[in-house]
């Protein structure tokens, strides 16, 4: 099986936690007329880390770093679960059962239905449980353009 069709390049941008920062990276990223698909923020003493799904991810990396960013590119997997109560369950349980241990996680809800973006420890491992069980992982041509 060709896990890595199923690896996805997440952007994370380290920045400092105050007003308008979001503003930046956001407009920055409109310029360059790169979509932002999905994302979440973490905040830990003072400072905030955006990860973002982006259709674009290389000329993101560029565009955020040349304004000072910190970036870094993180490898993720998205898992379509059920939208409906025990979909998020059925998900984690297959990974637990493994051994597989979810370091973070953010979910969005789309066309595709509902969808699990996972960080993993081993994520060859969690791309083959995960297929193995039935579940439907997107590919990555999904997300990057």
């Amino acid at each position: 099986m060709d896990t890595q069709k199923f690896v996805i390049k997440q952007i994370s941008i380290f920045s400092e936690n105050r007003p308008g920062r979001l503003a930046a990276i956001a407009h920055a990223l409109g310029e360059e007329k790169i979509n932002i698909l999905a994302f979440s923020i973490a905040e830990a003493n003072g400072f905030g880390v955006v990860r973002a799904l982006v259709d674009h991810p290389e000329k993101a990396h560029d565009k955020l770093q040349s304004l000072g960013f910190n970036i870094a590119f993180t490898e993720v997997i998205a898992v379509k679960m059920k939208d409906k109560p025990g979909g998020l369950y059925e998900v984690a349980k297959i990974l637990g059962d493994a051994g597989i241990n979810i370091e973070y996680s953010y979910a969005y809800s789309g066309k595709e239905g509902a969808v699990l973006i996972l960080r993993v420890d081993h994520v060859e491992d969690a791309i083959k449980k995960i297929k193995n069980s039935g579940a439907v992982l997107l590919e990555k041509s999904g997300f990057h353009g």
